[in-house]
């Protein structure tokens, strides 16, 4: 599914630096980390790869199974 226009140039982020810039911009206009996904892809050419190593992954809650009795 292609999430921008292709005829639209967006700017690319190739470096860490430029990439964690963009994020810190972006924070107040997003309230969750899917929505950061999607306002970075939408305006910017990333490395989904450095996207990933800069955003903190969400673990799932532990479910602890019931103890046999």
């Amino acid at each position: 599914m292609l999430n921008a226009d292709p005829l639209v140039a967006r700017p690319k982020l190739v470096s860490a630096a430029l990439l964690a810039q963009a994020l810190d911009g972006l924070r107040p206009q997003v309230r969750s980390s899917a929505e950061m996904w999607r306002a970075l892809t939408d305006h910017y050419v990333v490395d989904l790869d450095d996207v990933a190593a800069l955003l903190p992954a969400i673990e799932p809650e532990t479910q602890w199974l019931p103890t046999r009795d």
